[in-house]
């Protein structure tokens, strides 16, 4: 059973990085060896389910999970403008509106912000690839690192089943009701087979994002950043850390050959592939993927 002091986060919290406001929130105890959590494309901090951070908290760890910019309730760059569909499809660079670097260098801030010299970065998707550019640009700031169902940017690896596409690029319903259905079919089409979501669950989770704010604008700027990313091969052979890399073998989205490029870039990495695991993940794997998580920070 969890300790119940652990069972309430600190609330949802600002700080200011930049000309950025980042929304965190914080798990377990201030003195506990801090683990920072960073989310995919188009998703809220709350994704990071409050039962894995409390799990997480539970081991050792002060967890952080934030909003990256553009999404919840941090900064939305709304005088950015937005990518057009064919600008996104055709990946061109004009439609890009700042970089994937730029998201690692928040991440990096908040930690500065909060006053940690350095955390075990955990990062899912997109999140997995604003945790390898912290790996790669800040260095000092990451004592290990987990990479979730996440890819290297080179494009001959790990691209989305081209059934997706349509999906990706769709315009989202702003109604509560219809914007809960387009979250629940979103999550049945690159979820995982082994482990149909449970849509109650998912329709709780999609409310509380609606609730915290509906940005499709600032998906789509995230959207540029992943993909006019550069291929991070080269400077991912470089690093020097703990490393994880944990996918799916079902993943449609960001298919295997993304995590097993990420694994072979990054000297001494450990690959761990789920079984069943699309995009997603399931309660029913979190044993194993916080159990992950908690050998690679032990070796840093």
């Amino acid at each position: 059973m969890l300790d119940p002091q652990l069972q309430t986060s600190s609330g949802e919290q600002f700080a200011r990085v930049g000309d950025i406001d980042l929304c965190y929130e914080t798990f377990g105890e201030p003195d506990a060896a801090p683990l920072l959590l960073v989310m995919g494309l188009g998703a809220q901090m709350v994704l990071w389910d409050d039962r894995f951070c409390e799990t997480l908290a539970a081991r050792g760890f002060h967890v952080i999970r934030f909003d990256n910019r553009d999404i919840g309730r941090s900064t939305i760059l709304r005088d950015l403008g937005v990518p057009t569909r064919t600008q996104l499809f055709v990946r061109s660079r004009r439609g890009a509106k700042y970089p994937l670097d730029d998201m690692a260098g928040d991440a990096a801030g908040l930690l500065r912000e909060l006053d940690i010299s350095a955390a075990h970065i955990v990062g899912v998707s997109m999140g997995g690839m604003i945790a390898q550019l912290m790996a790669i640009h800040h260095p000092r700031r990451v004592r290990s690192l987990v990479s979730i169902m996440s890819t290297t940017g080179n494009r001959r690896v790990g691209q989305a089943d081209p059934r997706l596409w349509p999906r990706m690029l769709r315009r989202l319903r702003r109604d509560r009701d219809g914007y809960v259905r387009d979250f629940i079919d979103s999550y049945e089409a690159i979820g995982s087979p082994l482990y149909p979501p449970d849509h109650e669950r998912m329709r709780r989770r999609a409310e509380l994002c609606f609730d915290r704010g509906l940005h499709p604008s600032g998906a789509a700027r995230q959207l540029a950043a992943v993909v006019t990313a550069y291929d991070r091969t080269p400077l991912l052979s470089e690093l020097d850390l703990p490393t994880t890399v944990i996918h799916g073998s079902a993943d449609p989205l960001v298919r295997p050959s993304g995590g097993r490029a990420t694994a072979e870039a990054i000297p001494g990495a450990r690959l761990l592939i789920l079984d069943g695991m699309g995009h997603d993940m399931p309660p029913e794997l979190w044993a194993q993927i916080i159990d992950a998580i908690c050998e690679n920070a032990a070796a840093g």
